[in-house]
């Protein structure tokens, strides 16, 4: 095709690609099925995975929950559980004639299960063999959410190295390890979804978490390549999603504070509405959700501004330091930690 031509058609495209969005913002896309597939949350004990296995449990997915700790995996597994059992009993309510136990009815029919695995995603052999055991015991994992992260808390001189080694492996290399696990059934079938749970610190960053960022900054240039692979492989059946929220209310980074005139502005996002807001985007096959809006924003002017002037707006917005109040309680507790243990 000759090349002024096919520019033409590119620009063409590039600006349908902007009238669809566009019309995503006033139509709200239908939400597909999860019903059935098998889905694999990383980190499910706790925080974001532990609300992502209750959303997907609610929308009928048969749940594979991978955690490091297996009592607070095995809670998580036990809500799922108490959802299956209200939507069988709710459904054998509401079919004249059917009685006795729901779950007993319902569960076997429409194969609500959830399955615990207790692994270590810092581990690749751990990884490896956990996925194994899951092809074997589940079948092949439909959709794939690598949510499981965690942060030193040091500033980085006082970091020590198997810390920072530890943050790299679980926030960012666990989810090659993962997605080599399971993407080549995805490939042969040409059908399923990765998500990565990153980070608005995988974005722009700020003082003191330097192994946090550069774990969540790979964790997006990791994504973001895949999902060009499949697009240049025509996987089109295969989609992928970006979660990068803002500070999340989990306790992960408790104390960590903004300006405090701007702070009733930019809240710390309640766990609950940040999951139900990915949970849209993956269901819609959004390609990246940042929460709040305002992140798409902060990113923008990042790419667009001298360095100095990103300089002066963290400043005054107090995002310059914001981490300082988080570690200092960090160490705090690390030093009473280490006072009790030498008693």
């Amino acid at each position: 095709m000759n090349i002024l031509l096919e520019f033409f058609v590119v620009t063409f495209r590039v600006l349908w690609a902007f009238v669809l969005a566009a019309a995503k913002w006033l139509v709200r896309p239908k939400e597909k099925s999860v019903a059935g597939q098998v889905c694999l949350i990383t980190g499910a004990g706790s925080g974001l995975g532990r609300l992502f296995a209750l959303e997907f449990a609610r929308r009928r997915a048969l749940l594979v929950l991978w955690d490091i700790n297996t009592q607070s995996n095995e809670e998580t597994a036990g809500m799922v559980r108490h959802i299956y059992q209200e939507m069988a009993e709710q459904a054998a309510a509401a079919v004249p004639g059917v009685a006795g136990d729901g779950e007993k009815d319902m569960l076997p029919h429409c194969n609500l299960q959830v399955y615990t695995y207790t692994c270590d995603v810092g581990k690749r052999e751990n990884v490896y063999l956990t996925a194994e055991r899951v092809r074997k015991e589940v079948g092949e994992v439909s959709v794939l959410v690598n949510n499981a992260g965690v942060v030193s808390g040091h500033h980085l001189l006082e970091c020590p190295d198997e810390l920072i080694e530890r943050t790299m492996m679980v926030n960012c290399h666990a989810h090659f390890w993962t997605t080599k696990a399971f993407l080549p059934k995805m490939l042969e079938m040409n059908h399923g979804h990765i998500v990565t749970v990153a980070s608005s610190l995988g974005l722009f960053s700020t003082a003191g978490v330097e192994d946090y960022c550069a774990s969540k900054f790979g964790a997006v240039g990791f994504h973001e390549s895949l999902s060009h692979e499949l697009k240049a492989a025509e996987k089109d059946g295969i989609k992928t999603t970006l979660v990068c929220p803002y500070l999340v209310d989990t306790g992960m980074f408790r104390g960590c504070r903004i300006r405090k005139e701007i702070e009733p502005f930019l809240p710390p996002l309640k766990p609950e509405y940040c999951v139900k807001q990915a949970m849209r985007a993956i269901l819609t096959d959004q390609p990246m959700i940042c929460t709040p809006r305002l992140m798409y924003m902060v990113t923008f002017m990042k790419s667009i501004l001298p360095f100095e002037a990103v300089v002066c707006m963290y400043r005054f917005l107090g995002a310059d330091k914001c981490m300082y109040p988080f570690i200092a309680q960090r160490k705090q507790a690390t030093n009473n930690n280490e006072a009790k243990n030498g008693i």
